[in-house]
């Protein structure tokens, strides 16, 4: 602790340097900046709102207008649409749902909250399970795509998700909305926020219940979900150069799901359900200084996930129990040494607990990760910039781990054409289960990762067309997988009879990621993306060396159509088209490929008042992300939403 006690002290001492405005990318004030701008500015790739033409990395960012109009009402709805990401559920709304970003396993997936890192410790992959995260008053999505582990540590190979609720306004602003349909739905979702003198407010919360679809294809029960669910974030400005900063997210989900009952135990409807209560909150501390070109973030941020699983036909009825924790206290700091020149640096220090518990067996883990990072950007001329970061995470249980990361980007014609191109490195430490579990192997070595990607972005037309293509390639080491213990039972193996983890396996993905909009009038707008995934095993020595990555299509497209009529009615669609994969690493269960046809429409009625609905997989296709797990046939929506 005194090492990042002195971290934090340093910059303090210049506090009376001068006025400015007190903010950063993960401040009140800088999240609201990056809500309000639209696609032009971007806050995860580089922990500050910068201008997206200063990005080198890939990028995708869904604003406000953009997530109202799509009207889904689940985040991996959204992000299935967007390039390089490939989303599994098992079976409807509220099953567990995983996202994979450029065939990367879905637990080396980083999801933020308001810049708030929301991985489950007591998850034996550590990851995040966007199953029960509803878009709620999500008010803006921001998908970067390749290893970011440098500036967001561990689990960012694949990329980072971050998702910025609603956040405070100058004047009294209500967003609020009601929706029904299919299967006994609804949905209600409200928000408030507002500014009375120093303090900056914005308060929502919501409720969504179904009655689903069975989890089990052949199934003829419904596995229903509920969730209800708070978000809040207030800001307080002290004086011009000083801010705090507090902010909360909670959600309570209950889900059906099946099983494997007696005699049989084969896949089938079973009485069994979960219930899943998340809690994250922050408090910061924000000083800027040298007239705001030097801008300090003190926080200390938790984040809490309680679940529990229930067999009403088993005894006992509760028939697993996880908590996982995470406990981080951080410092960053963001300097405009000059105005070609910005850096990015900090420190962090991360205890993470877990307590799991199946049929009264428990087991705990702790462990605690230390980090130093920086990171800086150089704009020499216009229209080119360079970055280059570096990081060094101490983990007491596996020790250290050092990553680089580099990405350039150039437009020689003031934006019309852009080259980018970046170098990452990622890491994702091994979990507390794959450390002290009672499979448990305490030599582990960090998962590593190291690729590249280029790309080049064109517009036409005066802004009636725009272009992207980029190629990515990464290789992944070190991979953790669990393997099979024989007796005698001998190194690795020693008081492990039942197998136990090791870093046995490596993997590379390589693909094509397509964008292209097009404008031809100002009320029409199509926007498609495709990408081209080969993600395959490379574990030598292994039965699967050469297979294709599990749930992992090689082909996806999306195109969204969307049409305002002159007298107020918006008219829109999503075609989904993804190719065939496999369910398995042994490539032996393939899962075929599909097309989901969505409709969807809005009308006006005054200034404040909207009518929508929406028609999703029209055609009633019958298919599957996962082997064995149903997905939603046909099904219609619609409410009313209030905007003041």
């Amino acid at each position: 602790m005194n090492r990042f006690h002195s971290i934090l002290v340093l910059p303090l001492l210049a506090i009376a340097a001068g006025p400015a405005a007190a903010q950063s990318a993960q401040s009140t004030a800088g999240l609201t900046e990056a809500a309000d701008a639209g696609s032009d500015v971007v806050v995860t790739a580089n922990r500050d709102a910068r201008p997206i033409g200063t990005v080198g990395q890939a990028v995708t960012v869904l604003d406000t207008a953009t997530i109202e109009q799509r009207q889904s009402a689940t985040v991996s709805d959204l992000l299935r649409q967007t390039p390089g990401v490939t989303v599994a559920r098992v079976g409807g709304p509220g099953q567990q749902t995983s996202v994979f970003i450029r065939g990367a396993e879905s637990d080396q997936t980083v999801a933020l909250i308001d810049g708030i890192k929301i991985n489950d410790p007591s998850q034996p992959g550590g990851g995040f399970n966007f199953g029960n995260l509803l878009i709620g008053n999500i008010a803006r999505i921001e998908v970067l795509r390749g290893a970011q582990s440098v500036l967001w540590g561990s689990q960012a190979i694949g990329g980072v998700v971050n998702m910025i609720t609603r956040q405070p306004t100058e004047k009294v602003a209500i967003n609020a909305r009601a929706e029904g349909g299919w299967h006994e739905t609804g949905q209600g979702f409200a928000n408030v926020s507002g500014k009375v003198g120093p303090v900056s407010a914005s308060l929502g919360g919501g409720y969504y219940t179904t009655d689903g679809i069975s989890a089990y294809d052949r199934g003829s029960e419904r596995d229903g979900f509920r969730s209800y669910g708070a978000n809040g974030s207030v800001g307080i400005e002290i004086t011009r150069n000083v801010s705090v900063d507090l902010r909360g997210f909670y959600a309570n989900g209950r889900t059906d799901f099946d099983g494997f009952p007696p005699p049989n135990f084969s896949f089938g409807d079973t009485r069994e359900y979960g219930d899943t209560e998340q809690w994250t909150g922050y408090g910061g501390l924000n000083v800027a200084l040298f007239d705001g070109r030097f801008r300090n973030r003190f926080g200390y941020a938790h984040t809490q996930t309680d679940r529990r699983n229930y067999d009403r036909d088993a005894g006992p009825d509760e028939t697993f129990y996880g908590l996982g924790r995470n406990d981080r206290i951080e410092y960053q700091g963001t300097l405009d040494l000059t105005k070609a020149v910005f850096a990015t640096f900090g420190a962090e220090r991360e205890v993470s607990r877990s307590t799991t518990a199946s049929f009264g067996t428990e087991a705990r883990g702790r462990a605690r990760l230390f980090s130093v990072y920086g990171q800086l950007a150089v704009t020499p001329i216009d229209g080119l910039t360079a970055t280059a970061g570096v990081r060094h995470d101490d983990h007491n249980i596996f020790g250290g781990a050092t990553t680089f990361s580099g990405s350039g980007v150039w437009s020689p014609n003031g934006g019309a054409t852009t080259f980018r191109g970046s170098y990452s490195e990622g890491f994702k430490a091994p979990t507390l289960f794959q450390l002290q579990s009672e499979y448990g192997n305490a030599l582990l070595d960090p998962e590593r990762s190291h690729g590249w990607d280029a790309g080049v972005a064109q517009k036409a037309l005066g802004g009636a067309l725009e272009a992207s293509a980029t190629w990515f390639h990464r290789t992944s080491l070190d991979l953790i997988a669990f393997v099979s213990c024989s007796r005698p039972l001998t190194g690795i193996c020693v008081n492990r009879p039942f197998g136990t983890y090791d870093n046995v396996a490596r993997a590379r993905s390589q693909g094509l990621e397509f964008a292209l909009t097009l404008r031809p009038v100002e009320a029409l707008t199509v926007a498609a993306s495709y990408t081209y995934l080969d993600a395959k095993d490379r574990s030598a020595g292994s039965a699967t060396f050469g297979k294709w990555l599990a749930r992992r299509p090689d082909h996806s497209v999306t195109v969204n159509a969307d049409y305002r009529w002159g007298f107020g009615l918006a008219t829109g669609a999503t075609v989904t088209a993804i190719g065939d994969s496999f369910d398995n690493a042994a490539n032996t269960r393939r899962l075929d490929g599909y097309v989901l046809t969505d409709l969807r429409a809005s009308f006006p009625i005054g200034r404040h008042l909207e009518v929508y609905g929406r028609v999703e997989n029209v055609f009633d296709v019958d298919y599957r992300t996962v082997f064995q797990y149903g997905q939603p046939g046909r099904a219609a929506f619609g409410g009313v939403r209030l905007s003041y």
